[in-house]
């Protein structure tokens, strides 16, 4: 039976959880007399109809997430913190709360050796030398295999020159990036009653074009010439990317302002080139049709299965989760009998590419 490995789950740690009740400003936890308590991460939710989302002990209690596996048959999970990480806090809060989930991190990993590994947070508010001091630490730590990050950088986005710094660090030491949004678009762009239609617009659409253009401002920016073997693992398959990619790199091409920049030169490399070599994608899009997509712009030896756990949970009393499902099922009609393939998207990849020796 192949091994299957989960590299889109996430924990909120016990300090997260406490550091998020006692905030009174989006994010935080908030509970509702009706409804209970609700994880409010965007501004505006607390008012919206659906008051953000529910939050219970599948967010922190590992025993949850543990029995989760288990029940869809996974061997191993790469556990890391979700959005909104540590980016709304000040620069020395930033510094000892990022210190203290890594830690927390780390020995969840250790009580659950071969189970779990993690990508660890960065304090990304601080200063460019904290931020260093925190790399060194996360790749002294045994189970750690990577950071994740928000399509904000340090404030500004991903093509902020400032982060070569912490680009250079991470390819210093062999540490991937996990890429994950968090604001989607701004909520104007859904029109008049997009609050009638729930999380589905900011989720379905929002999430994978913040990802999108984060990861294109990054290649236009020249991130991938300068730091050649920085690698980025893109949550939901890169959102829209693999499907954009051929017009992206068409348009950079017809741009009279960047030639005339002089950025249009034969040290840019291709988009498909930073697609094959330098960038990752979760099979987390839920259908074939998507998959193909990410495979045929990144190969599936650099395709890896996820479930986006805890989020998305069953509302109609299933046991089995469908957003593990549809992921499950869309590797197995996106392959067919080529069980190898299959095998190595649901498992056998992210062991090889994040070093799990499970």
């Amino acid at each position: 039976m192949a091994k299957i490995v989960d590299v889109h789950s996430h924990v909120y740690t016990p300090s997260y959880i406490a550091l998020l009740r006692t905030r009174k400003e989006v994010p935080f936890i908030r509970t509702f007399a009706d409804i209970g308590d609700r994880l409010i991460i965007l501004p505006g939710e607390d008012e919206s109809p659906s008051r953000g989302r529910p939050v219970g002990p599948s967010y922190w209690d590992i025993n949850e997430k543990l029995a989760f596996m288990d029940s869809h048959s996974i061997s191993t999970s790469v556990i890391s913190l979700a959005n909104p990480w540590l980016d709304f806090l000040a620069p020395a809060e930033a510094t000892e709360q990022a210190r203290l989930i890594n830690g927390e991190l780390d020995q969840l990993c250790s009580q659950h050796a071969g189970r779990l590994y993690a990508f660890a947070v960065l304090p990304l508010s601080a200063t460019a030398s904290a931020i260093e001091a925190e790399i060194q630490h996360i790749s002294s730590l045994k189970h750690m295999r990577g950071v994740i990050m928000g399509t904000t950088g340090l404030g500004s986005g991903l093509d902020d020159p400032l982060l070569d710094i912490v680009y250079a660090a991470l390819e210093k030491h062999e540490l991937p990036i996990f890429l994950h949004p968090h604001y989607g678009l701004p909520s104007a762009v859904y029109g008049p009653r997009a609050d009638k239609y729930g999380h589905v617009l900011s989720l379905a659409l929002g999430f994978p074009l913040e990802t999108t253009i984060a990861v294109t401002r990054m290649y236009l920016s020249g991130v991938f010439d300068r730091s050649k073997t920085l690698q980025v693992l893109l949550a939901h398959s890169g959102g829209t990317l693999p499907f954009l990619a051929g017009r992206i790199e068409s348009c950079l091409e017809h741009d009279g302002y960047l030639l005339k920049e002089g950025k249009l030169n034969e040290e840019k490399r291709a988009l498909w080139d930073v697609l094959r070599k330098n960038i990752y994608l979760d099979a987390v899009i839920y259908s074939e049709v998507g998959l193909q997509a990410a495979v045929a712009a990144s190969g599936a030896e650099r395709i890896m299965f996820g479930t986006d756990h805890p989020f998305f949970p069953p509302l109609r009393g299933e046991e089995e989760w469908l957003s593990a499902r549809l992921n499950r099922d869309a590797i197995k009609n996106a392959f067919g009998s080529d069980n190898t393939t299959a095998n190595n998207v649901l498992g056998d990849n992210a062991i090889r590419i994040l070093k799990l020796h499970t």
